[in-house]
């Protein structure tokens, strides 16, 4: 066997093998053989019929398989004498095979690229002081009040106001003809919030329940929704019914909601303190390892293999089609263009694959791994993460094989708080304010 790698681009080769005619014309006797054992040829005993006849009946067929046999048994001996490990499927090229020829066929496959990687020890890089404001605190009190309210009819048939649910049916039309698709019964609308449009919003204002109405919104070309997007569109609706959020006063009695630990409004305040300086801290680590691998990926420049990309793209097109099918829809209930979609995700998916690569060779470079004690830890704090027994979730990833994907992310990760340990760090300034001693307004808010 003879093997050569033509390079098409720095992740792009081509392997040519060839083997020799006298393997070829083995491998064709042997094939023959076996034909001829089990063969019913009319006129000829089982294992009695010439060649030449086998090869008039078996020829073809025989021809595909020990084609077949060749690459399955060669390809992979190919690529270890050659020190090339694939992504993704090879296209292969093959000649036919004859008999008293050398048989030759190749492999076009993208590959890892090589990397020389910037400077990525001792780095200097500015990391923010985690602090927390009592004004978060108070937010996040104002959002965990928002999520006890409850939606209440009008006690009085007064219009519609901002920061009420209408609820109504609408339908969208364009040049005077119904848009497919886009029209709805019973659709609750939270006015003001901005979910929908604004300016279909604003038009439900001062008006009651039981009343119709239309308006002209105009889309813009980034709208979420292709068929509404950069379009302009009449809008013919009627309110069926408004309700209004009662939220909850937050005193002690809101409280004690959260569990017997929670005796008044204080203990609850400064358990929320405690959590959101827990994801304050997160965040700040986060950004800290995005701006490191940022910085390094900056000064590296290579090429990047499309099948890493292509994948990665694909990985996000799955995550939207999984939330959609979750609330009942689809992309293209949706109004959405996968090929727009695919394109949106392009630039993130590069940067993402550049960035894995990166960290796949510092990991390399400095002997980083990941033992099965640490894979083990990970599916453990997974499993804590969401609430579920440890071997249901070392089940869920090893029945979908996705194992070695769990430790390449673990590895990452371990590869990000090297740098972090070897990195510079120069403390700034939280963006947030220190905590005050406002803490008593917190009894206030209503």
């Amino acid at each position: 066997m003879k093997t050569n790698v033509e390079e098409i681009s720095p992740v792009k080769k081509k392997l040519v093998v060839e083997i020799d005619s006298t393997e070829v014309d083995n491998m064709l006797q042997a094939a023959y053989k076996k034909v001829g054992k089990k063969a019913k040829i009319p006129g000829f005993r089982p294992g009695k019929a010439p060649k030449k006849i086998l090869e008039r009946y078996f020829g073809e067929q025989v021809h595909e398989d020990v084609t077949r046999d060749i690459i399955s048994d060669t390809f992979p001996k190919a690529l270890q004498e050659t020190d090339m490990i694939p992504l993704g499927t090879p296209l292969l090229e093959k000649e036919t095979l004859t008999a008293g020829k050398a048989f030759t066929y190749s492999a076009i496959m993208e590959v890892r690229p090589e990397i020389q990687v910037a400077d990525y020890l001792e780095l200097e890089i500015e990391k923010e002081e985690a602090a927390v404001s009592d004004e978060k605190v108070r937010d996040r009190l104002e959002q965990i009040r928002k999520a006890h309210g409850k939606l209440n009819a009008l006690e009085e048939d007064r219009p519609v106001k901002d920061g009420d649910y209408a609820v109504l049916e609408y339908e969208a039309f364009e040049d005077g003809s119904p848009i497919e698709g886009i029209k709805a019964n019973n659709f609750m609308l939270h006015v003001g919030s901005g979910d929908f449009n604004t300016d279909f919003e604003s038009a439900l204002i001062g008006l009651k329940k039981g009343d119709k109405g239309e308006v002209d919104v105009d889309f813009e070309e980034t709208y979420y929704h292709e068929k509404l997007a950069g379009k302009k569109v009449h809008f013919t609706f009627q309110i069926h019914d408004v309700k209004e959020m009662v939220l909850p006063e937050l005193d002690d009695e809101f409280a004690k909601n959260f569990g017997e630990e929670f005796q008044d409004i204080k203990t609850l305040e400064n358990r929320v303190r405690e959590m959101v300086t827990a994801e304050e801290e997160k965040r700040v680590e986060t950004d800290l390892k995005r701006r490191l691998i940022q910085k390094i990926a900056e000064k590296t420049e290579f090429d990047l293999p499309e099948v890493l990309v292509n994948a990665e793209i694909d990985n996000a097109l799955n995550r939207v089609r999984e939330n959609l099918m979750r609330s009942g829809s689809s992309l293209e209930k949706a109004g959405l263009s996968e090929e727009k979609l695919r394109q949106d995700f392009r630039e993130d998916a590069e940067k993402r694959v550049k960035e894995m690569l990166i960290l796949g060779e510092i990991a390399n470079r400095e002997d980083i791994g990941v033992n099965d004690e640490e894979l083990a830890e990970g599916i453990a704090g997974i499993a804590q993460s969401m609430g579920q027994p440890v071997e249901s979730i070392k089940q869920y990833y090893e029945a979908r094989g996705l194992m070695d994907s769990l430790r390449e992310t673990l590895m990452e990760e371990k590869t990000l708080n090297y740098l972090v340990e070897h990195a510079k760090i120069i403390s700034k300034q939280s963006d947030n304010e220190k905590p005050d001693t406002q803490s008593d307004e917190l009894k206030e808010t209503s």
